[in-house]
């Protein structure tokens, strides 16, 4: 099976390559295709169009079985206070497109004021830490978890919320 990822960001193309990781001859190739979002996204509905789009574009831009997006975004929930990252990831096949989440994380407040400001997450991040391409490497999603989770593997979850339909029986009972 040939896997298109909506991405060339390292840690996405590993976040789909664990979540296929025990399906035998899975082929994954990130490439880049434009989200069709803002840079930013906020709330679900854009970050799920952002990997909706993502997915749909992956599985154009080649010969592929699967197209893979995945979007992180921002989201200002009601029952949580403050701004919270969330992260989505849509897989489609050309016929059906299916959706997964990943965890959803808390912000420290000055990071979520920051935000609201218009700023983007992983340059505020890079800043406040004092450090570059956050976002690359453990992300938000670790920092914020003390390393518990890295960003790879909260993305994990989300694509592998989505591949279900795609690789397993149980959705066709």
């Amino acid at each position: 099976m040939n896997v298109g990822v909506g991405s060339t960001n390292p840690v996405k193309i590993s976040a789909v390559e664990d979540a296929f990781s025990d399906l035998p001859g899975v082929q994954v190739e990130g490439i880049a295709v434009d989200s069709g979002v803002p840079e930013q996204p906020w709330g679900r509905a854009e970050t799920i169009e952002g990997a909706e789009n993502r997915a749909r574009r992956a599985l154009d831009a080649g010969h592929y079985d699967l197209g893979v997006g995945i979007e992180g975004g921002v989201e200002e929930i009601d029952e949580i206070p403050g701004v919270s990252l969330i992260m989505w990831a849509a897989v489609t096949d050309g016929d059906r497109l299916v959706r997964g989440g990943g965890p959803t994380l808390p912000l420290p407040g000055r990071v979520g004021e920051r935000l609201q400001t218009g700023e983007e997450l992983g340059p505020i991040l890079d800043d406040e830490l004092d450090r570059e391409n956050v976002a690359r490497q453990e992300g938000a999603a670790g920092v914020l978890t003390g390393d518990t989770i890295s960003r790879q593997s909260a993305l994990v979850h989300a694509v592998a919320g989505a591949i279900g339909p795609f690789v397993t029986d149980e959705y066709v009972r």
